[in-house]
């Protein structure tokens, strides 16, 4: 029976920049209909495209960070395509400008990590290889009317400035290519290249599926067209494989056909034969002269004014702190486990977070981290809030801790002040312990009294202690800091019973 997947990934990733790739006009989600359209987008006679400097910058970023040869001349090509099988609205001029022959970038790499293990807590390395990363317009928008049995369309998006990253089917299931797709917007945000939020579009994923017996060529591929959620990509992409495994084990025959994915039923739907599709028509498109980037300013033909012109390595010089580094420096320097540097890194203003409670306070980075991953995070998950968000800041969070590690309150405590602070922004951990007195009770001779009656009303825990159980303090421990309300200090509190239970 088939036993090899081999799956391949094409990547749209909408290019960070507020004008389109071609044309002045601007970028934006949500507008009303054809509000953000320019006589180019809308294809009339005479108009021609002029390309967006920043787009180039940001494909050159982006391939720089992947590892890819950056192209110093590429060329655009017009995908003419839509002419020949079907009228695409979408494309008002009938083709799509895209870079086909010599695209900005190629052969790249891409690191992604698995996380494994029953705690979650083995890391597996994986790489794909990145075939290219080309230029290219968005479509438009067709909108279905079902009422009036219409089609209308918004060229708002028509234009728009893509990345199309072309990955090598170096994946074998859904888990691999979610984890790489998650790290590549991971990437993209961190350079600024593209915001990647899938539910406005930013970042779409055409997965291509086959399956083969091992030691044999590539079976027949499926394309699996606009996934707009990670973990939809994951389902998508397994689903698929078993689908092609239950057609070969029968019999029959898998079509090369595109398909999407349907999230309700959790299947993926035939969406067109690509069998009479498969002659892509390119050609040079007459109206861009090639694109040339340069090494950098000594390589500068004489006349071209440098800050006009795209330097490699002026960009390679500003390419920020990617992911993987970051990941492996917070490991490094606050000694955390691999898999809360992934939980850092994975949420949007985490790290800094971290650090800068780090800075403000004398608690152990290893203390810190389970406060910012349970406690903080665990309350924006639970409110559907981003860190930015937080009415915890960094200083208050320190402040807290701080007085935790002083030994103020204990650590029960302090996580009801946390509480608190999570729901009022305006008051700070010392007023909240003073109004409601979560001070911790060091009086000897009050918690003496306190274990007392705890030790006299347990005489079985207490014989259990006597007969060599010591975990068995740990429950009386327990019931002193419930009668003190969390507030009891431990270390006083269990040598007292340590006294009491010989």
């Amino acid at each position: 029976s088939p036993a090899g997947r081999c799956g391949g990934l094409e990547v749209h990733a909408q290019i960070n920049t507020s004008t389109k790739l071609f044309s002045a006009s601007p970028v934006g989600f949500s507008a009303p209909p054809n509000s953000l359209v320019s006589f180019f987008d809308a294809s009339l006679p005479g108009t021609l495209p002029v390309l967006n400097k920043q787009c180039v910058e940001a494909a050159v970023k982006t391939g720089l960070a992947l590892h890819c040869s950056i192209n110093t001349k590429s060329f655009f090509d017009r995908n003419t395509t839509f002419i020949k099988n079907r009228y695409a609205c979408s494309f008002q001029a009938g083709y799509q400008i895209t870079q086909q022959r010599r695209p900005i970038a190629v052969d790249g790499m891409l690191t992604y990590s698995l996380l494994r293990g029953k705690k979650w807590n083995q890391v597996m390395r994986k790489c794909v290889h990145i075939k290219q990363i080309q230029l290219e317009q968005d479509s438009g928008k067709s909108l279905h009317d079902d009422v009036q049995s219409q089609t209308l369309i918004d060229l708002n998006r028509a234009g728009v400035g893509l990345m199309e990253l072309v990955m090598e089917p170096d994946m074998c299931c859904g888990e691999e290519a979610a984890a790489a797709v998650r790290e590549l917007q991971l990437i993209l945000q961190a350079l600024g290249t593209c915001q990647g939020n899938m539910s406005e579009g930013q970042l779409r994923v055409d997965a291509n599926v086959s399956v083969h017996r091992p030691g044999e060529p590539l079976g027949v591929r499926t394309e699996v067209k606009n996934i707009n959620s990670i973990r939809y990509l994951a389902k998508a992409i397994d689903f698929e494989i078993q689908r092609q495994i239950d057609v070969l084990q029968r019999g029959g025959t898998v079509f090369n056909e595109t398909r999407a994915y349907d999230s309700k039923s959790g299947e993926t739907i035939p969406m067109r034969d690509k069998e009479g599709l498969q002659d892509y028509r390119f050609m040079p498109e007459p109206n861009l002269p090639p694109l040339v980037v340069y090494v950098d300013e000594a390589s500068l033909p004489a006349g071209i004014d440098a800050s006009q012109a795209v330097l490699v390595e002026k960009i390679k010089e500003a390419l920020p702190e990617l992911p993987s580094l970051k990941r492996d420096r917070l490991v490094q320097t606050y000694g955390i486990l691999p898999e809360h540097s992934y939980t850092l890194v994975n949420e949007d203003g985490l790290v800094e977070f971290f650090e800068a409670v780090l800075k403000a306070t004398t608690k152990e980075p290893r203390k810190v981290i389970g406060w910012v991953t349970n406690e903080l995070l665990g309350h924006l998950k639970q409110q559907d809030l981003s860190v930015s968000q937080s009415l915890v800041s960094p200083s208050a969070l320190a402040e807290l801790l701080e007085l935790q590690e002083m030994g103020h309150i204990s650590s029960s405590a302090a996580k009801q002040v946390f509480q608190e602070m999570t729901r009022s922004s305006g008051k700070t951990a010392l007023h909240i312990i003073q109004e409601q007195d979560l001070g911790l009770v060091s009086d000897s001779d009050q918690l003496h009294n306190i274990c007392q009656r705890v030790v006299d009303s347990h005489p079985n825990e207490v014989h259990a202690i006597r007969s060599g159980n010591k975990k068995v303090l740990n429950k009386l421990m327990g019931l002193v800091q419930k009668e003190t309300k969390g507030r009891a200090d431990p270390v006083l509190v269990r040598t007292i019973l340590q006294e009491k239970t010989l």
